[in-house]
């Protein structure tokens, strides 16, 4: 790289060749489209048939209910989020140019964008798997009927959601084949013809996959689809305190995607027996907040199973404790599986972004930076601009070199007040603005999107400055979703203030006997008409009434043991744990 007291403009080096920037940015120029000097029209487009629909086979999300989106303007946000929360997620994220309808209801097109907000997802997930020994596998896509339906617990918790292939070609299949919902019983017969000896395990195996799951009432992007992007980790070990371990391991792990990366905090804790994993022991979970609804969204899970399904699939290996010539039983393993989503980008998308369009954090951007070259007039010699190209060409090849993701934009048939918008709609963390008065000055000018306002930064100290303002753009969006999570979780001993509370956006966190029959009750006792607020809801929350969300790790104080009475007014039993409840999606 040039030394930084080398004129920017003279030359930037690449593996210690010099570069014509000025051909550099003929190339690109040359990619752009020949268009008038004068912005287009924005045109209107729609979303494909069914897309929005109430109906229970076209419930594409978007839109209101029981009918077709609106028509919406390509470039302008034009609902807002406070007003229509479901219009402007469905403008931010076409517009913001992350996703596109598909012609089938409830499944969509991920672009580009936004897939590289899963790709950063996926290598940190991925390094923190594999130095736990976990490896990466693929299995089929297709599950037998027969492995399907041996374990009839766990198939209850999906069989609504199961969407089976019945034909090949013109003929019918002897036995139909699920489309893959979660692959515990795709994986657990190669289990036990893997696992032989204690000395397999553990044996911790991973999917980056695709799943299906059918049936829903209203299908919202990223948040809940019929087809959606996850890992799923299964894996087998040899005692009950192995697989907790690990289950909590994985927890952890989850939390550190959405705090560290994503800017979004979570509370950590386990479901109640209710609201668990069908065929698990317990699972634990990550819950999330959506500040504009106050709904709770569960975040991620990881399961400790048990010894269920190794029961059900002859798992087992032979006691290690046996000594020679000594026969004992074979034990049967213990067994976790644990999944992340791409719920967690539209969780991100909904904390963060605003009414200008899309926020997205650094660390997961696909663009960190764009560079957009200001005030070159028609007054200024040919001479000149190419100075000024020259020299923003330079500007990114410097951060570039300093590993920030960036671009510039060099179209000279958009305004720079076009540029602006259009890349604050797709939420780039940070904007560099660089005129000829910056270059005079020896400064660039930037404006973060997170926050109005601009600054500026000597040419000299870009390498280190602009990787530090990422850091701090990062920190400050983790800070705010904090402050407003915090500030909505409230502590309720009064059940006449339960759904008040609710009402005011908060989750609450009430003492509770941890009874399924009184969670049921508080759900239907919570119920409320939903108040201009179109996203899916779950489907356990009937109405909008409160489910239980997590028991959380970090209880309050204030609950006796023996004395403190559950919060539900018709309930009689005491209460034996701090419950978060909340209407979620």
């Amino acid at each position: 790289m040039a030394d930084k007291s080398t004129d920017l403009a003279d030359r930037t080096q690449v593996a210690d060749k010099e570069v014509d920037v000025t051909q550099v940015a003929a190339n690109e120029q040359a990619k752009a489209p020949k268009k008038p000097k004068k912005e287009p029209k924005e045109k209107k487009v729609k979303p494909p048939q069914g897309q929005g629909s109430g109906k229970k086979e076209g419930g594409g999300g978007g839109g209101k209910k029981g009918g077709k989106p609106a028509e919406v303007d390509t470039k302008a946000i034009t609902a807002t989020k406070e007003d229509d929360l479901a219009a402007w997620y469905q403008e931010i994220l076409l517009k913001g140019d992350f996703l596109e309808y598909s012609d089938i209801p409830g499944c969509y097109i991920i672009n580009p964008s936004s897939y590289a907000v899963w790709e950063n997802i996926v290598a940190f997930l991925n390094s923190r798997f594999k130095k736990m020994g976990v490896r990466n596998c693929y299995f089929p896509l297709f599950i037998s009927e027969a492995n399907l339906q041996k374990e009839k617990d766990h198939l209850e918790g999906f069989e609504a959601e199961v969407a089976w292939v019945t034909h090949g070609g013109k003929d019918k299949l002897q036995t139909r084949l699920a489309v893959r919902p979660t692959s515990e019983t795709a994986m657990y017969p190669y289990y036990a013809k893997k696992i032989r000896s204690h000395r397999d395990l553990p044996l911790r195996l991973n999917q980056w996959n695709n799943v299906v799951r059918w049936e829903f009432k209203h299908a919202m992007p990223f948040l809940r689809s019929r087809e959606f992007l996850w890992q799923e980790g299964h894996t087998a070990h040899l005692t009950k305190e192995a697989a907790g371990e690990e289950v909590l391991q994985i927890l952890d792990h989850y939390a550190a995607v959405y705090e560290e990366l994503l800017a979004v905090p979570v509370v950590k804790g386990t479901k109640t027996d209710n609201e668990k994993f069908a065929g698990a022991d317990y699972t634990t979970t990550i819950e999330g907040y959506i500040p504009a609804t106050g709904r709770g969204i569960q975040a991620g899970t990881s399961h400790c199973l048990g010894q269920h399904f190794s029961k059900m699939f002859s798992i087992t290996v032979e006691d290690p404790s046996a000594k020679d010539g000594e026969k004992k039983p074979p034990l049967h393993v213990w067994q976790n599986s644990w999944g992340f989503t791409t719920r967690s980008i539209g969780v991100a998308v909904l904390i963060h972004s605003d009414n200008k369009g899309l926020v997205i954090p650094p660390r997961v951007s696909e663009v960190q930076v764009v560079v957009v070259p200001v005030g070159i007039t028609a007054k200024l010699s040919q001479e000149v601009k190419d100075k000024m190209v020259k020299e923003t060409e330079a500007i990114r090849f410097t951060l570039e070199q300093a590993g920030v993701r960036v671009e510039s934009d060099l179209r000279d048939n958009y305004s720079p007040g076009f540029k602006f918008n259009e890349w604050e709609l797709k939420g780039v963390p940070l904007r560099v603005e660089f005129g000829p008065k910056d270059s005079e000055q020896h400064v660039i000018t930037v404006s973060r999107r997170d926050q109005d306002g601009k600054s500026t930064i000597p040419i000299t100290n870009i390498s280190e400055e602009v990787p530090k303002l990422l850091e701090t753009i990062q920190q400050d969006m983790f800070n705010r979703a904090s402050e407003a999570y915090a500030e909505h979780r409230v502590n309720v001993t009064d059940w006449d203030q339960f759904v008040p509370s609710l009402n005011a956006k908060n989750v609450n966190i009430i003492p509770h006997c941890l009874g399924g029959p009184c969670e049921d009750e508080i759900k239907d006792l919570s119920k409320r008409v939903s108040q201009g607020d179109d996203l899916a809801e779950d489907a356990r929350a009937p109405s909008m009434g409160a489910k239980s969300l997590c028991i959380p790790f970090e209880q309050p104080e204030g609950l006796v043991e023996g004395e403190t009475k559950c919060l539900n007014p018709n309930c009689k039993n005491l209460a034996k744990k701090w419950v978060m409840f909340g209407r979620s999606y």
